[in-house]
């Protein structure tokens, strides 16, 4: 396990930084690329017609290197179930956006009944495999409290806030790759701690294809990774939490991606309420754009945010097993 631990960051990476130019190249001739919206910000009309959907790739590629390696183990097999899953319902996400040629794609009720079907038959493997638990640790008070019968639908609301968040977030040249990339760092620490092998390889292969993604992705950026990506990342941190019974320390690991989602809820409700903004727009990365951060100062800045959340995530459960 430990040779294939270190084997598969690097063998994810070489494979992904591999393929992508291939993948770039092929959905180019095709014309896939990305719709803007008209509501953004000005200077992203420019990024129009880049190439998305690069989340099929290091999903793709996460999941040959982690059967490779590990084979079909049952903590990979759960794991890799919501990556493909919430990327699948992504990928449809995207088709529909690129063959319509608008920034429309599944409607948001479809995408919520794909949300929660999967969520659910996760929970199925979760029972299958001997992994169900109904207790949830509270992060600080150090604490277990038992959901009982409500569990599953903690899970649900796992699966969507992540997959939602992640998605949120991706709206600037890799700012939610490199996130990702610090969470899922996190999440390797906790997996370690814990003696959690495959889900140590499942961090190590997907960071791996990630930074492969990002090296393509970071500004200007030739490929977006699409809701094929932003929601199979949110499906892995949902799989992550759970698998590791961290479901409440989540919000704190991947704490930018929760204060991208607080930004939009308080700016809907503020204008509501008031018919005022509270900023000049949101999601929060496009807040600061506006008041004039080039897009490398915006992403820099979140990725320190990221840093010192997961560093704190990681403290905390190491207080716990103190």
């Amino acid at each position: 396990m430990r040779e294939g631990v270190i084997v598969a960051l690097p063998v994810a990476l070489f494979i992904s930084a591999l393929a992508f130019p291939f993948f770039i190249r092929h959905l180019r001739i095709r014309q896939y690329g990305q719709q803007i919206r008209e509501d953004g910000p000005a200077n992203h009309t420019a990024k129009a017609g880049t190439v998305t959907m690069g989340g099929v790739v290091f999903v793709v590629v996460t999941i040959i290197v982690c059967l490779t390696v590990e084979g079909f183990s049952p903590m990979i097999l759960a794991a890799l179930f919501l990556l493909f899953g919430c990327g699948l319902i992504g990928f449809t996400d995207d088709y529909l956006k690129v063959v319509r040629k608008q920034s429309l794609g599944l409607k948001a009720r479809s995408k919520l009944a794909g949300e929660i079907a999967v969520a659910l038959f996760f929970v199925a493997i979760l029972v299958m495999i001997g992994h169900y638990s109904s207790e949830i640790w509270v992060p600080l008070f150090n604490i277990e409290v038992d959901f009982g019968f409500l569990y599953p639908l903690l899970v649900i609301f796992l699966v969507i806030a992540s997959t939602n968040a992640v998605n949120l977030t991706d709206g600037v040249d890799g700012l939610a790759a490199g996130t990702s990339i610090i969470a899922l760092a996190a999440y390797a620490c906790i997996a370690f701690s814990i003696g959690a092998g495959s889900l140590i390889l499942f961090d190590a292969a997907l960071i791996g294809a990630l930074a492969g993604f990002l090296i393509y992705n970071r500004y200007p950026a030739r490929v977006f990774m699409g809701d094929t990506g932003s929601l199979a990342l949110g499906g892995s941190f949902a799989a992550l939490a759970v698998l590791t019974k961290t479901e409440l320390l989540l919000a704190i690991i991947g704490g930018v991606f929760v204060i991208e989602t607080l930004a939009v809820m308080a700016q809907v409700l503020s204008f509501r309420l008031t018919g005022h903004r509270i900023l000049r727009m949101a999601p929060l990365h496009h807040h600061y754009e506006l008041k004039g951060w080039s897009e490398w100062r915006v992403v820099i800045v979140f990725w320190g945010i990221a840093v010192l959340m997961a560093l704190g995530g990681v403290l905390i459960f190491n207080f716990r097993l103190a």
